[in-house]
């Protein structure tokens, strides 16, 4: 299967049973869900050197986001073979913040940030990962307002 990693946004119960059922083409219906970004590889570790890099590029910026995640808890999870955690509001309110013009020194801080600790990022892969930046903070904006802010990922 290799790795999956979502954020989806809107009300738990109901992420839960997408997540249950695979329901994936659901999870980007916006009639459904308030927000959904599908972050392919893209987990725990690099979302917390996004945030640094946030925090390192001239602003306020999120705490880390492994500080900012904690188990949900319902009988729902043990359907899926994927984790699911919810990530707390400060975290979504401080990404949703991020002023557009900072995108780019962010963007750039953070595929630093990730080649340091030891992962090569092709050329072709910084283009991406700079587009997911904003994709980030443009989620975590529509994704304000939603009851919940839900993480799921599968190694």
């Amino acid at each position: 299967m290799g790795i999956l990693v979502d954020l989806v946004a809107g009300d738990a119960r109901e992420i839960l049973l997408a997540v249950g059922i695979e329901d994936w083409a659901g999870m980007r219906d916006p009639r459904r869900f308030v927000a959904h970004l599908s972050l392919g590889g893209v987990g725990h570790s690099w979302l917390d050197l996004f945030s640094r890099a946030a925090r390192e590029s001239g602003g306020d910026g999120p705490e880390a986001f492994g500080e900012s995640v904690y188990p949900i808890d319902s009988r729902l999870t043990s359907i899926s073979e994927r984790t699911v955690e919810r990530v707390a509001p400060s975290w979504v309110d401080a990404v949703a913040q991020i002023a557009d013009r900072r995108l780019d020194a962010i963007a750039a801080r953070w595929i630093e940030l990730i080649e340091r600790s030891g992962s090569a990022v092709e050329a072709d892969e910084k283009p991406m990962l700079r587009h997911l930046a904003g994709e980030l903070v443009q989620f975590c904006r529509r994704a304000r307002e939603a009851e919940d802010v839900l993480f799921v990922w599968s190694i």
